[in-house]
């Protein structure tokens, strides 16, 4: 993936990243959409690192919008919190499925404390309940100072 990302396609508000375009994973694939998301990390000085060993596997459009759903969230926080200087991002086949590796070197979080506590990680926490809704896993791995990764797993069959 290059740095084709137009700056003023994807905006922060609130820390959200949300794309002013409509989806098109037909045009640019998920991946395509994914990076778009990319943009204010890349304005922001994050190294963005790309490994797509995916290609030619079709994913079906409400997979692929859980997917970047998932993805969204994980860079939205990663943009809201993490300071990264590198970010990584992975869309790979496995097993019968797709997996979404979504990881950075930022300041990272205790995520047993966002997955029950009060006042964190409902993002987080309503994304795990769509995966798992969907047949998907999920798995959230990060401590304070070790950075974070988000792991979504969704099958394709």
């Amino acid at each position: 993936m290059g740095n084709e990302v137009d700056s003023d396609q994807v905006t922060a508000e609130g820390g959200l990243l949300t794309d002013q375009h409509p989806l098109d994973f037909y045009a640019l694939g998920l991946a395509g959409c994914i990076d778009r998301l990319t943009g204010p990390l890349r304005q922001r000085g994050t190294a963005i690192r790309w490994d797509t060993p995916h290609w030619g596997i079709e994913i079906p459009s409400d997979c692929a919008t859980l997917l970047y759903q998932s993805a969204r969230e994980a860079l939205s926080n990663a943009f809201k919190y993490a300071q990264a200087s590198q970010l990584n991002l992975q869309l790979a086949a496995v097993d019968h499925g797709i997996r979404l590796v979504v990881s950075d070197d930022g300041n990272g979080f205790d995520s047993d404390l966002a997955k029950c506590g009060r006042h964190h990680g409902y993002g987080l926490r309503l994304m795990s309940v769509a995966v798992h809704e969907a047949g998907g896993t999920i798995d959230i791995c990060s401590a304070p100072g070790q950075g974070t990764s988000v792991t979504v797993t969704m099958p394709l069959d």
